[in-house]
């Protein structure tokens, strides 16, 4: 079988470094770009579906928004009838980055197509969507305690 993981995770750790990189100018730490523009793009969500959104345990997530509340990145609002439940929001200063992330975003995209038609690209964002739904369910079943059978 080929090792399409071990691509594709290379691919996400290159970005991943290249962002953390460029944005770092704008204080925000390793990966806390996802988080900005996940909440930006959702406004109200509250914490435990940000990390299903972004697939990371709460405890990381939770350390993250609290950082980039305390950096005025983002607030949280309490939920009236559910005092648990603490909705997220983008603040002005938070506002005013998206788009820097979106223009990275959508540079690295046309960097990563280089070469590749529209139907190839369509062919990959199809074949990339199953590859995630499969992880994705994989990764809520283990994170509930399911075993994998290897």
């Amino acid at each position: 079988m080929e090792d399409i993981l071990r691509e594709i995770g290379s691919i996400a750790r290159s970005l991943d470094s290249i962002s953390n990189i460029e944005f770092k100018q704008y204080e925000l730490s390793k990966g806390q770009y996802l988080y900005l523009a996940r909440v930006f793009e959702n406004p109200g969500i509250i914490l435990k579906d940000l990390c299903e959104l972004i697939c990371v345990d709460k405890t990381t997530g939770s350390r993250a928004i609290n950082n980039m509340v305390k950096n005025g990145l983002l607030i949280k609002k309490t939920d009236g009838s559910n005092n648990k439940n603490q909705h997220l929001y983008v603040t002005k200063k938070g506002e005013e980055l998206y788009p820097i992330i979106n223009n990275e975003n959508n540079y690295s995209s046309k960097v990563a197509t280089i070469g590749l038609n529209s139907d190839e690209i369509k062919e990959l964002t199809n074949l990339l969507n199953k590859v995630k739904n499969n992880v994705v369910k994989d990764w809520k079943d283990v994170k509930n305690g399911k075993k994998r059978d290897y």
